[in-house]
């Protein structure tokens, strides 16, 4: 680091944040060059990307090879873990010694056999029923709970979007409401109410003779059928949001990028609202996060009946590990919706059928995978391994909570019990009916858990999801219960590039200089 930029520093730490203009010989961070564009949705391109390249996924050719081979695969994945798989051939538990042997000694079958499994796995009215009763009920909740306006960082052409806050109140209503419409709930069986006094007080009432109780295990019984449908619907739906962000998009940060297939990939639209709805945050969040949350409960009540009322230990605390890392997603979600996710993926099929489809197939999996396969692991092992989970989860919060509190407090906060060290970045706005140029300033934190590496909070998520995999007993039931934390490793590590990209693009020099003092990207001393 120059002595200049030393200087820089020290004028900066514990300071406050300085919003006037640069000297002129300050230099213009990515400023989109002041020139006047229509009123209509064709906007320029450029400026609405948000500091980004043009696309996400499809500049890695391994994921995008992935995303080629996404909607079939995710068929595979459930049906590899739904009741006909014990009846078949598959040596699920054995893939790299049984399985692949089998399937290079015959190719021909192999390939018949997969593409016949895939196909298997078709959408019912059971399972449509399931979904469409499923989002019906967030959007209620999306409507009518109440919460705190907040919002999220200003794009490159000066949008500002807002949320109600009721993340959390949606996070416990839900899991009691479906709790309360189940078979364990007040209008189940008198022998399977896990509050009987509950359901007296219903009976009492009259409620339940007009309502009859789901069975928990609904989602793992209904999975297979309810993927299916969500795969044809996430597709339509992706086609829908690119026709949108080119025709009537909801903010000026849309547009064409020239290639159909990129427009489809990675969106046309960044924040896509219907009727009000912020379609990105109800996917993302109210959909996707609230089903990975219930999920695991409910193959644990499947695992538990399948198996002559025998808990499976391993299964109920990586459910458990799960359903409070999620909570504390839901804590966290404002952070969220200013997260990478939102504020530079658009909203195409990267994003939105990933949550709709892959989130469930792929996040679930090691949980679903012991409905049949039970873990075998004893109640200690269990628990050792939860307790390693939740720390990732804890240390999780604890770095981003870490740097929600520095911004709120625009700097003036003690990290880790001294004055934080961070750089203050310039950047340029441009509205783009105006050609109206504004700089901004944002605070980029290189103390605490952000001056060991620039994504340390990333290292913590993926102690969680190793241990969620390993609660699984790999070493009993095969290598494929590593999948979740292996995709997940590419895509945060994928992520953590492209946030570098992003931020070099919008800051410049003064992300060059928080590179410096902030050198590694995960895992500090080695990445």
């Amino acid at each position: 680091m120059s002595i200049q930029n030393r200087d820089n520093l020290r004028k900066r730490t514990g300071g406050t944040v300085n919003s006037d203009a640069t000297s002129p010989s300050d230099p213009v961070i990515n400023a989109v060059a002041p020139k006047k564009v229509n009123d209509s949705s064709s906007t320029d391109y450029k400026s609405g990307t948000n500091w980004v390249h043009a696309g996400g996924i499809e500049a890695n050719p391994y994921l995008f090879v992935l995303v080629v081979l996404s909607p079939f695969l995710s068929l595979l994945l459930a049906y590899a873990t739904g009741g006909d798989i014990i009846n078949n051939d598959w040596r699920v538990t054995h893939p790299l010694t049984e399985m692949l042997p089998a399937c290079t000694s015959d190719v021909s079958a192999c390939i018949s056999n997969t593409l016949s499994a895939g196909m298997s796995v078709v959408p019912t009215m059971e399972g449509a029923k399931f979904v469409l009763t499923f989002m019906a009920v967030a959007l209620v909740l999306e409507r009518f709970l109440p919460g705190k306006i907040e919002v999220g960082p200003e794009t490159a052409t000066g949008h500002v979007p807002r949320y109600v806050d009721n993340g959390v109140a949606h996070c416990f209503v839900y899991s009691v409401l479906f709790f309360l419409g189940s078979n364990l709930g007040p209008c189940g069986d008198s022998s399977e109410q896990l509050l009987p006094a509950l359901g007296d007080a219903f009976e009492k009432v009259g409620v339940c003779e007009y309502y009859t109780p789901y069975n928990f295990g609904i989602m793992y019984d209904a999975f297979e059928s309810s993927l299916s449908f969500l795969n044809i619907f996430g597709i339509f739906l992706c086609m829908f949001l690119t026709y949108k962000g080119l025709c009537f998009p909801s903010t000026q940060d849309s547009g064409s990028s020239g290639s159909w297939v990129k427009d489809y990939l990675w969106g046309t639209e960044l924040y896509p609202r219907v009727f009000g709805l912020d379609l990105k945050r109800f996917i993302n969040c109210r959909f996707s996060m609230t089903y990975w949350q219930l999920a695991g409960f409910s193959f644990c009540y499947r695992s538990y009946v399948l198996h002559g009322n025998v808990m499976d230990w391993g299964l109920f605390f990586s459910a458990l590990s799960q359903y409070l890392y999620l909570v504390k997603f839901f804590f966290w979600e404002m952070g969220y919706m200013r997260s990478i996710d939102i504020i530079v993926d658009r909203a195409g099929y990267e994003i939105q059928w990933g949550c709709l489809v892959w989130v469930p197939a792929v996040y679930t999996f090691h949980s679903r995978f012991l409905v049949q396969h039970p873990s075998g692991l004893s109640y200690g092992v269990a628990l050792s391994l939860f307790v390693l989970s939740m720390a990732g989860v804890a240390l999780n919060y604890a770095a981003d909570r870490e740097r929600d509190v520095f911004r709120a407090s625009k700097g003036q906060c003690k990290v880790w019990g001294s004055k934080p060290r961070y750089i203050t970045a310039k950047y340029m706005i441009v509205d783009p009916k105006t050609g109206t140029a504004t700089q901004k300033t944002s605070l980029l934190l290189a103390s605490g858990f952000w001056g060991m590496a620039r994504h340390f909070q990333y290292f913590f998520e993926l102690t969680a999801a190793y241990s969620w995999c390993f609660l699984a007993n790999p070493m009993q039931n095969g290598v494929m219960v590593m999948f979740y934390a292996l995709f997940l490793t590419g895509l945060l590590v994928d992520r953590s590039k492209r946030d570098t990209e992003k931020c070099q693009l919008k800051y410049g020099k003064y992300y060059n200089e928080y590179c410096e003092l902030v050198p590694y990207k995960i895992v500090p001393g080695i990445y």
